[in-house]
């Protein structure tokens, strides 16, 4: 049996969709002939917790810990609302404060490329050690946090083993980068190291055809595209709501305010007393407070149910139970690579899905693959208006559906399958 030493941020008790990728590839990589060796931070400052997940790492699994020293600690006990804030990605995007623009500064020109890499170091000793006496056949690391890349890119000069490095989301490319304050140095640096790993490392992995393309012209290394994915649910709790309800689950930050919904929602309730009664809008995660005053200028707050961070299989229930799921992104050319964790759980659902967000997004493709439902831009709110309409017709007539297309190839063993097709190529080259 091959082993492949993995190197992670997010692990559990961390919340959030960072840590489900890893969990999951992790929970199934033993049927194919592999075991995982984790390493993660013993000590790390996660913005979001869930114990559950806890209960879902495999038994057996060997898990290494080492020290971090984070950044984010000290700075909470000055400015604890800020700081959790900064470190979940929520970014005043009109009017930052001025301790905001300063921590956003140190953030990006003190910490490249994140505020993790003083763990770099420290993780290269341990990690290096560690190998003189227990063998593995492969490394693979997952970012963001990039700054995991490299402890890769470090131990596969020292070592020689074949190194994969996963990319979650994008580097110099995601939205949030230009909101770091960059000084022309730093920036530099960013894409000077961005260009290193996708150079270095012996595979590239990546979340999205958008992000594939985009690494494409800046390596000639292997990249393989491995969407996240679902486990399927044989039994679920959760009734449909008796509301109309419209769902999101997740952190809904100022740049993915959907003013174009709250418009339309509020225009049919003005047109329609029925419709106004049987709204509901269902928000899970963390929400800005920019977001709530658009909700409230559109005369949408006594529709709107605020259930704060919820725990993994709360979420899940949540989306089975609604009538509608609600995927947003920020309009912009940086997100169109950009799919959600959180859309192949919404598959799995099987409630109809509108999502929102840039032009020519990925997310797209997928909804239109799997018949799961509509892509609508912020400038077609007519057709925003009319889809709608449709699904507020059809519940209260014969109830609310999606067909059922195949989205047996994003089901997270099929997913991991395919990731220990590129281990085995790695370990066999």
């Amino acid at each position: 049996m091959k082993k492949a030493l993995i190197i992670c941020y997010y692990w559990p008790p961390a919340g959030g969709p960072g840590v489900q990728r890893w969990l999951k590839f992790v929970s199934y990589l033993r049927d194919f002939e592999i075991e995982p060796i984790v390493y993660v931070p013993q000590n790390p400052s996660y913005p979001l917790l869930d114990e559950n997940l806890v209960t879902e790492i495999p038994e057996g699994i060997t898990i290494l810990k080492h020290p971090i020293k984070e950044p984010y600690k000290f700075a909470a006990f000055f400015f604890k609302s800020k700081t959790r804030q900064i470190s979940s990605g929520i970014i005043s995007k009109e009017s930052p404060s001025v301790i905001e623009k300063l921590m956003l500064f140190i953030r990006g020109n003190l910490f490249v490329p994140d505020a993790r890499v003083g763990w770099v170091a420290p993780s290269v000793t341990f990690l290096k050690d560690y190998l003189l006496t227990h063998k593995v056949d492969c490394i693979i690391t997952s970012g963001p946090p990039h700054s995991l890349h490299l402890i890769g890119l470090s131990l596969q000069k020292q070592t020689k083993l074949p190194w994969i490095a996963d990319f979650r989301d994008p580097w110099t490319t995601i939205h949030y980068h230009k909101s770091l304050r960059l000084t022309r140095a730093s920036a530099l640096k960013h894409k000077k190291l961005e260009s290193l790993v996708l150079n270095k490392a012996d595979h590239i992995l990546v979340t999205s055809p958008s992000t594939k393309k985009e690494c494409s012209l800046l390596t000639q290394q292997p990249i393989t595209l491995i969407t996240n994915g679902f486990d399927p649910i044989k039994e679920v709790v959760a009734s449909l709501d008796k509301k109309f309800s419209i769902a999101h689950i997740g952190s809904l930050l100022t740049e993915r305010n959907p003013l174009i919904l709250w418009e339309v929602l509020s225009e049919i309730a003005l047109d329609n007393q029925d419709f106004a009664s049987d709204l509901e809008i269902t928000l899970a995660g963390a929400v800005s407070h920019e977001v709530l005053a658009s909700i409230a200028l559109f005369g949408l707050t006594n529709n709107t149910t605020l259930k704060g961070y919820v725990s993994h299989s709360a979420a899940i229930n949540l989306q089975h139970s609604a009538q509608i799921l609600l995927l947003l992104e920020m309009d912009s050319p940086q997100t169109k690579a950009i799919i959600p964790g959180k859309l192949f759980e919404y598959l799995q659902a099987r409630r109809p899905i509108i999502a929102l967000g840039p032009q020519g997004s990925d997310v797209k493709d997928i909804l239109e693959l799997t018949a799961s439902g509509y892509y609508i831009t912020p400038t077609q709110k007519d057709s925003l208006h009319k889809q709608i309409l449709v699904y507020y017709r059809a519940y209260k007539n014969a109830g609310l559906s999606v067909p059922c297309g195949d989205i047996s190839a994003f089901t997270r063993k099929s997913l991991t399958k395919k990731l220990a097709g590129v281990i085995n190529s790695v370990v066999n080259t």
